[in-house]
């Protein structure tokens, strides 16, 4: 028997909280939520704000700590970026790849998410990958084969043993910053195809054990219900996990 799935809380803060803000956060946060081994906690806070945050959470392994991007490269003439090892070195544990903000907003395309998601893996940190459809591809009855589209690529890329470091976030890109929710019932038939797809092409044992969040307009009164479905390991959340005490209401609906 696989052994369940550690619910995953995680908070994407995007271009939001600055070092001093940041530092407020944590100091009103940690206090709201006691330690606890059955379940992680994540923030993605900007790279300018990551070290303000690593000095918050020292004492408190219960949370970790990711980055938002990285570059594929080593290093190089690439202004603007960070590589794997440089957020290593920083303390990361986590990375954010193919956000739907990178891929709509930034044009991030499928083979530069797959180079990441390599790159990140030999750095020894954990990609989480994000896939997702938009509403013209939903409303086409595109939403599932989009995902599909996504994944497959990715999971081309990754051996059956650097399988257990990935987790995939289901984030349809509708739902992101817009107040709607996909569905409990529409968050459970996706999250379904995405481990459909990983049984696909790893087999259903080992797909079991890759934990499926869900992210978009996630909120303190709707998180319970979104991870009582089923295949829902989590949640990324994005604007309400600016608010620490919105934060910690939705790490306290993990159970």
């Amino acid at each position: 028997m696989t052994a369940p799935r550690t619910p995953i809380l995680a908070g994407n803060w995007k271009m939001n909280h600055g070092p001093s803000q940041a530092a407020r956060f944590f100091a009103d946060f940690l206090p709201l939520v006691q330690p606890a081994d059955d379940r992680s906690v994540v923030f993605f806070p900007p790279a300018v704000s990551f070290a303000a945050a690593r000095e918050a959470v020292q004492g408190r392994p219960d949370v970790r700590l990711g980055v938002q991007n990285v570059h594929w490269e080593e290093g190089g003439a690439f202004t603007g970026e960070l590589s794997v090892a440089m957020a290593a070195d920083a303390g990361a544990e986590l990375v954010l790849v193919g956000h739907s903000e990178r891929r709509h907003v930034f044009g991030e395309t499928v083979d530069e998410t797959v180079r990441k998601v390599g790159a990140v893996l030999r750095g020894g940190l954990v990609p989480v990958l994000c896939v997702g459809e938009t509403i013209e591809e939903r409303r086409a009855d595109r939403a599932e084969a989009v995902v599909v589209e996504q994944l497959r690529p990715v999971l081309a890329s990754i051996s059956a043993e650097q399988l257990p470091t990935l987790v995939i976030a289901y984030e349809p890109v509708w739902a992101i910053g817009t107040g709607v929710t996909a569905t409990p019932a529409d968050a459970a038939a996706m999250h379904a195809a995405v481990r459909r797809t990983l049984a696909e092409v790893y087999g259903a044992q080992a797909a079991e054990g890759v934990p499926v969040l869900y992210g978009g307009s996630v909120k303190p009164d709707n998180a319970a219900e979104l991870m009582s479905q089923p295949g829902v390991d989590g949640v990324l959340v994005g604007g309400a996990s600016l608010d620490p005490a919105g934060f910690a209401a939705i790490v306290a609906a993990a159970g």
